[in-house]
């Protein structure tokens, strides 16, 4: 078709949009499309839950009807809806069912929590403090097996960040983990160099420790799940939230998904990344996988929820010093490191790595894996570079997740081969503190590195890697865009004096992209949501600030006005 008959037929197709009113007509403000070209418009009229028009006021003032909503703006700053790409909803809902857990600091704020708890629980019954991570503390450690010992004398106490921990002497005991054990089982149990006695530190503490649930801790029904998954939920939209990837959703999580959608309390899009065990039988995992394209969400999906692909845990995490690295980790006191030759954890070899990536290639679905360091990526890199020469991945719309450590090469092959990459800036703000006194700013050049993968052209996607807490700037990780924003744009980090490679900064529009068209193509949604555009459905938020013009410091200030999805307003903050 010629470039004027397209043109004819955009115009015939615009005026035969705005024949009939509109249900809702936004005017007077800075509407950002995020299309193309990103263009900035004035109005927006919408029916029946999808964009019509944008423009002028006077473009779309045929498109008012009697009954049609107006809004004005006046001239505050509309944005697609916020998606954000890596949340972990289900549990993070729960966290505090039975009490509230307050922010820790210090390895002191720590055992003042495990002093209360030992106050409460009964003895004998484990205390239990996640996802504190080390990176964290001012002291930038673990507890240790005595410092335990001496806040819950009478109480085994588990400390777990990621796959690593620590525990107290009962909590040792209780797993038989002794002098004898540490020597048989080196890269889990810490010793002490002098005397060969477990510190109480572990790697890849699952393979050898086990702590039971604490009996006397609240008992949720599903209904009472459900109602705290919905207040989560309903915070996401305060913030202007509209889609979510739940990046390790197992059955229950789908489940509850599924319940609040036959009820009508979805008010969100949700997409799923399904968990996914690597290890054991091919043919086992392969019949898992068969299960999984079989679901109903992922070969038909609902507008609210539909499954994406699968997730594995392919390497440690850079927050607890197991993380895979090309170069050692180098001795370290934070982390605990004596062996010089330590590169962190592998948890999948690299034949396994390709064969997984195969296999969900060939069924479409979209695969991705926790990798931290820049080994575990180049891995993952390599193996959908070689499952490429075979089958298209890009289309699978796979991606690396977190990736927090790179290399030009790796984000050249990530565009050659049209794979996403999901990242937490965050972390850059609450860790590289520390990441920069365990390997030196050099060694951080490639540490999310936004400007170098939207200069690549890599579709790079904003998440937070929310794991616990209803509240978004006191939640394990922080789910509030505009912090994430901010970040993106300053590469600012607590606790140091300067950013982090400020070269890896990005702009303004970036920052945008980064948060709604990217993560909407990661959700295979980019055709519905994303940016404001006619057909798309009508998934916005009105904010406060002017988030193009705004000083640096204004954006994680923002406030959303209103969220709406389909058109409807789903938190409306007067």
């Amino acid at each position: 078709m010629r470039p004027i008959a397209i043109i004819v037929c955009c115009l015939f197709a615009s005026a035969s949009a705005l024949a009939q009113p509109a249900n809702l007509v936004l005017r007077g403000g800075n509407i950002v499309t995020v299309d193309e070209t990103f263009r900035i418009v004035d109005a927006m009229a919408i029916r029946d839950g999808r964009i019509v028009a944008t423009g002028t006021a006077a473009d779309i003032e045929t498109a008012i009807g009697p009954d049609t909503q107006i809004v004005e703006l006046q001239g505050q700053m509309v944005l697609p809806g916020l998606i954000d790409s890596h949340v972990h909803p289900s549990n993070a809902s729960t966290f505090e069912s039975d009490h509230e857990i307050p922010q820790m600091d210090s390895i002191e704020d720590v055992l003042n929590y495990v002093r209360g708890r030992a106050k409460v629980v009964p003895k004998g019954e484990w205390i239990h403090l996640s996802q504190v991570f080390i990176t964290r503390l001012r002291e930038q450690r673990y507890p240790t097996r005595d410092e335990l010992d001496s806040a819950a004398p009478e109480h085994p106490v588990s400390f777990r960040t990621g796959p690593d921990g620590s525990t107290n002497s009962l909590g040792l005991k209780e797993n038989g983990i002794d002098k004898e054990f540490a020597r048989k089982h080196p890269e889990n149990v810490m010793v002490d160099p002098a005397t060969g006695e477990p510190t109480g530190v572990l790697r890849k503490a699952s393979a050898v420790f086990k702590s039971r649930p604490n009996r006397s801790a609240k008992k949720l029904t599903e209904a009472e799940r459900d109602d705290r998954l919905k207040m989560l939920l309903d915070d996401y939209n305060r913030w202007g939230i509209t889609g979510i990837i739940d990046r390790n959703c197992n059955d229950s999580a789908r489940a509850q998904y599924a319940r609040l959608l036959k009820s009508d309390r979805l008010q969100i899009r949700v997409r799923m990344s399904r968990s996914l065990n690597p290890n054991g039988d091919l043919a086992a995992i392969e019949k898992k996988l068969d299960t999984i394209a079989a679901d109903p969400y992922f070969a038909g999906p609902d507008p609210r929820l539909g499954v994406i692909g699968v997730k594995v845990f392919e390497d440690g995490g850079m927050l607890t010093g197991s993380a895979y690295f090309n170069q050692p980790w180098g001795l370290s006191t934070i982390y605990g490191i004596d062996d010089p030759n330590y590169r962190g954890m592998q948890y999948i070899d690299h034949q396994r790595l390709e064969s997984l990536v195969r296999s969900c290639v060939q069924r479409n679905l979209a695969f991705t894996a926790h990798c931290q360091g820049d080994a575990a990526v180049d891995a993952l890199v390599d193996a959908f570079a070689k499952v490429n020469t075979e089958i298209p991945v890009g289309p699978t719309r796979s991606t690396l997740t977190h990736s927090s450590f790179m290399s030009k090469r790796s984000i050249d092959t990530a565009a050659k081969i049209g794979i996403g990459v999901d990242l937490q800036p965050a972390w850059l703000y609450l860790d590289a503190r520390t990441l920069v006194a365990q390997f030196g700013e050099p060694r951080l050049k490639y540490f999310i590195p936004l400007r170098s993968l939207f200069d690549a052209g890599v579709k790079a996607g904003g998440g937070s890697d929310h794991m616990q807490k209803i509240g978004s700037l006191r939640s394990v990780n922080p789910y509030n865009p505009f912090l994430g924003m901010w970040i993106a744009v300053t590469r600012t980090a607590r606790w140091h004096d300067k950013p982090i490679h400020a070269e890896q900064s990005i702009s303004r529009q970036q920052m945008i992209r980064f948060y709604t068209i990217n993560n909407a193509w990661m959700m295979r949604n980019e055709h519905e949501t994303g940016s404001l555009e006619p057909g798309k459905r009508a998934d916005f938020v009105i904010v406060d600030t002017d988030l193009l013009t705004c000083s640096d410091d204004q954006i994680r200030e923002t406030q959303v006005i209103s969220t709406w999805i389909d058109g409807k307003p789903v938190y409306q903050s007067r």
